[in-house]
């Protein structure tokens, strides 16, 4: 029987566990890991870092990290393909694109799985507009809802065929913010029928993927009721009318649109209805602190964890080479 998750995906410190690190995570059995660039420095090192924090808890926890391409991106060459930003790939790939972004992320994946990374925070479902802040936009697949959706399919295709768990993102929606949440809580005061119409549209075809990730925004169309990810109003939203059923983690709980201590926000997002808490960055105090305040996951939670878990995919059996060959023939216009 599977011991009950620590409700929260944590970083690590370094290239290598140090033993206190080691000790707290095989307490703690957090949900999950995330890598970042201090975490990455060979092949080797991230292969074996991969391996140590699967060691520390005993089982096959999924190791998440940022490799959406362009500026977001954690490994970079030699590690792995350098990508142009999503929002300049589909616009090179042209009626291309769907084709062109499932073989990108198929490809991305086999590069992730090569080195112990079995989940990657994409697709990034946001739908792009001229007044999306620069921290974001070129991070989008489109303006348009249609080709937002097509797109994030493709993305959750080449994922799941590459033995990779995406995770959708920014549920229900980050397109319309003007500030960059790492600094500032947005405000979107878009009317509810537009939310409805794009926005949330975005999301309503993914309800079934296994994991996603929430917003640190505030929609004023719904009262005051805080950032999403902290308000109980927003999550059940996303649940009942986005319709979304898998495991719904936090974006970054330390970044700054939230307000009070790491453990306080972590403490208010289980509160609100997240089932597990993105913890990226901050020391081992900050960790054992957010783990004093969250716990483990309840058996709601649980239960989702556990389903996401087991959609687990084989990769398929391709030759990465003639993918990027025909990935670079669509790039130049010389599609089938």
């Amino acid at each position: 029987m599977q011991r009950p998750f620590g409700a929260a995906i944590f970083g690590c410190d370094g290239a290598r566990l140090s033993s206190d690190e080691r000790a707290f995570f095989a307490d703690a059995n957090p949900f999950g890991f995330i890598l970042f660039d201090r975490n990455l420095h060979s092949s080797d090192q991230v292969r074996a870092l991969t391996s140590d924090l699967r060691d520390a808890v005993g089982w096959n926890a999924p190791v998440f990290i940022d490799q959406e391409g362009g500026r977001v991106q954690r490994l970079r060459a030699p590690l792995a393909t350098d990508w142009l930003p999503p929002l300049d790939h589909v616009a090179q790939l042209g009626p291309d694109a769907e084709e062109g972004m499932r073989l990108r992320y198929r490809i991305i994946s086999h590069e992730l799985l090569a080195l112990g990374i079995d989940a990657n925070c994409a697709p990034m479902l946001d739908v792009a507009r001229p007044e999306t802040h620069p921290f974001l936009r070129n991070r989008c697949y489109g303006s348009r809802l249609e080709q937002v959706v097509e797109i994030g399919r493709a993305v959750v295709e080449g994922h799941r065929q590459g033995g990779v768990f995406p995770v959708v993102k920014h549920i229900p929606g980050h397109g319309l913010a003007q500030m960059d949440s790492h600094l500032d809580l947005p405000r979107i005061d878009a009317p509810e029928d537009m939310l409805n119409a794009t926005d949330f549209a975005a999301f309503r075809p993914f309800a079934d993927v296994a994991m996603g990730m929430t917003a640190h925004l505030v929609y004023s169309a719904f009262g005051e009721t805080g950032p999403a990810t902290t308000s109980a109003d927003m999550i059940a939203r996303i649940r009942r009318d986005i319709g979304f059923s898998g495991l719904l983690m936090t974006d970054d709980i330390g970044m700054q649109a939230l307000s009070g201590t790491v453990a306080e926000r972590g403490a208010a997002a289980m509160e609100a209805g997240c089932d597990v808490i993105l913890h990226c960055n901050g020391d081992l105090p900050e960790r054992v602190a957010l783990m004093q305040a969250v716990g483990e996951m309840p058996q709601s939670s649980q239960s989702r964890a556990e389903a996401a878990l087991a959609s687990r995919t084989t990769p398929d059996d391709v030759d990465i080479d003639a993918l990027r060959a025909k990935l670079a023939a669509l790039e130049q216009g010389r599609g089938a």
